[in-house]
Parts: structure tokens; C-alpha cells; sequence
């Protein structure tokens, strides 16, 4: 499999953003190997918290979290979506599915070995991760989903998603940066906004970004709709805590959390919250508020 590998000269001097970065292989499909990026801080014997970020984000989208996160005691782990970050940019847009994005992260958990996980998701991290912990129920303790969804295209797709379907397959140039800027309340600086840049030099470094939108299930017969109706399943009787942590300005996901919490056992008497002045990307705009509630919502979950 043909990749793109970011240099790492682009990612010199990134505001907040003073992590060590830390690397795995995991194997593609034509028998060789692609490098997932990610970072691990805190106590490495301390309980895991696995933050998941989305589309078109990566592992910068977390920073104002996880300081938080170690200092409560965890061990924080954040890793680069294939396609994004500093993972590798597999070249052609048919090297994208959703299978294989579970299939990495998959491995890249059980290469970790990690157990009693705390899986925090966020857009295509829920996609990602809610797969993950209904396909691996005893590995994962705890759930907090924040603007995020598993689709399976049995249910009508919504005006803010399409526009977005839309807009990413049209625009000539994608711009990764401000596309997140303008999917937030507050205007972003231009330090940050270059930040999110940064993974992708030119066009060519975009092709999973290009690719995700095409990869969420909005019609019935999608390849991944049947192991999303299985999932659903699984979380119909998920009664181990799961928590509800959306924002109060995204149109794409909005009403996602009732929805969750009328179907998931696991979110009866959870402290749900929806996080004020924020967009999509409700990490960026409002990181430390949601670390907060993630910290209390495990305490109070012992």
C-alpha cells in the first residue's frame, strides 16, 4: 500500500502542543505495514483513558485535555487516525473503508494491551470506537461519547451532515484548518488553524480526509451498516457506565445523545451534560470543561 508520511519538521513549535511522540506498526492489506502516530502521557501502569478524535482533526485537537487527564492520574492515550496526524497517508482513496480504520485502531489497542479502558470519542471516533468496545466488550469500562454517532443509514441523514458531504467532495482546494474554524462558535487564531494544517503539506496528504465523509453509512445497503446494526445490539444492553457529553452549537450531531440515552442501559443516572459555547470540535473550544466532566463522570463511576 502506497502512503504518504508527513515530515516532522511541520509539526516543530505547535501551540500547547509540547507532547512526545510515540509510534506502531500496524499491517495494511497488501502485506505490509502502516505507522500509527500517537501519544501516551502519564503513569503507563495508571487506568488508560483513550481519547479518539475525528474528521478532518487529529491527536492536537486534544492538548487543553490531557494535562488535565494525567493530572487527575491517568494514563492518556491519543492516537493518529490512519490517514491523518502524523500516521501514515495511505495514497489511494480505495485504501480508506470503514472496516479498516476499525481493524487498525483495533490493533493498535490490543499491541498496547490495553485493558479497563476509558474510551472517550468524538465524531469519526465514535465510528471508530464504539465498534471497538462492542466488538471487545471486557476490554473497555467506560464510555463518554461527545458529538459523535454510529450510523447505519437506516435512519434519514440530516441537512447539516449532507451540506458537509457535499461541500467536502466540491471544494477544489480543502482547507483542513479552517474547515474546523468554521465548524466552531469562536474564531480561531491563526496559529491554531495552521496547526490543524499541518499534517497535510498539499492535496495529496488529504485523500482520507476527502475519503471519510463517503465512508459514513447513509443508506441501508452500506458495506458497514450491518456490523453498525450489530453494534447497536451490543449497546442496547451496554450497562456499564456510558455518558452523554455533546455540545450546544452542532447541527451535524445534534440529538444524538437522547437518542443514546433513551437505547444504552449504561446511561441511566449519568450526570449527562451538554457543553455550552461550543461547536463540533467541542474539545478545541471547550477542552478543559470536558476533561472536567470526564474526570468526574469516572469518579463517580467506581
Amino acid at each position: 500500500m502506497e502512503f504518504l508520511r508527513t515530515d516532522d519538521s511541520y509539526f516543530v513549535n505547535l501551540p500547547g502542543y509540547p507532547f512526545t511522540p510515540n509510534y506502531l506498526l500496524v499491517d495494511d492489506t497488501e502485506g505490509g505495514q502502516l505507522r500509527i502516530h500517537y501519544l501516551d502521557e502519564g503513569d503507563k501502569n495508571a487506568e488508560p483513558i483513550l481519547l479518539l478524535h475525528g474528521e478532518p482533526s487529529w491527536s492536537f485537537l486534544y492538548r487543553k485535555m490531557i494535562p488535565i487527564l494525567v493530572e487527575a492520574g491517568y494514563r492518556v492515550i491519543v492516537p493518529d487516525i490512519i490517514g491523518f496526524g502524523r500516521s501514515d497517508k495511505p495514497s489511494k482513496r480505495s485504501d480508506y473503508t470503514y472496516q479498516r480504520h476499525v481493524d487498525w485502531m483495533k490493533s493498535f489497542v490490543l499491541q498496547l494491551q490495553l485493558n479497563h479502558i476509558n474510551l472517550v470519542c468524538q465524531d469519526w471516533g465514535g465510528l471508530i470506537g464504539l465498534r471497538l468496545a462492542t466488538e471487545d466488550t471486557e476490554r473497555y469500562t467506560r464510555i463518554v461519547a461527545a458529538n459523535t454517532m454510529l450510523p447505519t443509514g437506516d435512519e434519514e441523514t440530516n441537512d447539516a451532515f449532507m451540506q458537509w458531504f457535499n461541500y467536502s467532495q466540491e471544494v477544489v482546494d480543502f482547507p483542513t484548518g479552517q474547515m474546523i474554524n468554521g465548524a466552531s462558535v469562536s474564531d480561531l487564531s491563526d496559529d491554531v488553524i495552521a496547526a490543524y494544517d499541518a499534517p497535510f503539506p498539499d492535496e495529496t496528504y488529504k485523500t482520507g480526509a476527502r475519503e471519510f465523509p463517503l465512508l459514513v453509512p447513509i443508506t441501508p445497503d452500506d458495506p458497514a451498516t450491518l456490523k453498525n446494526r450489530a453494534a447497536w445490539k451490543v449497546l442496547s444492553q451496554w450497562n456499564k457506565p456510558f455518558l452523554t457529553a455533546f455540545s450546544d452549537s452542532d447541527p451535524i450531531t445534534a440529538g444524538g445523545d437522547k437518542m443514546m440515552q433513551e437505547i444504552i442501559p449504561g446511561t441511566k443516572g449519568q450526570k449527562h451534560t451538554t457543553i455550552v459555547n461550543a461547536g463540533h470540535y467541542l474539545q478545541e473550544e471547550q477542552g478543559e470543561v470536558l476533561a472536567k466532566v470526564i474526570v468526574s463522570f469516572i469518579a463517580d463511576n467506581r
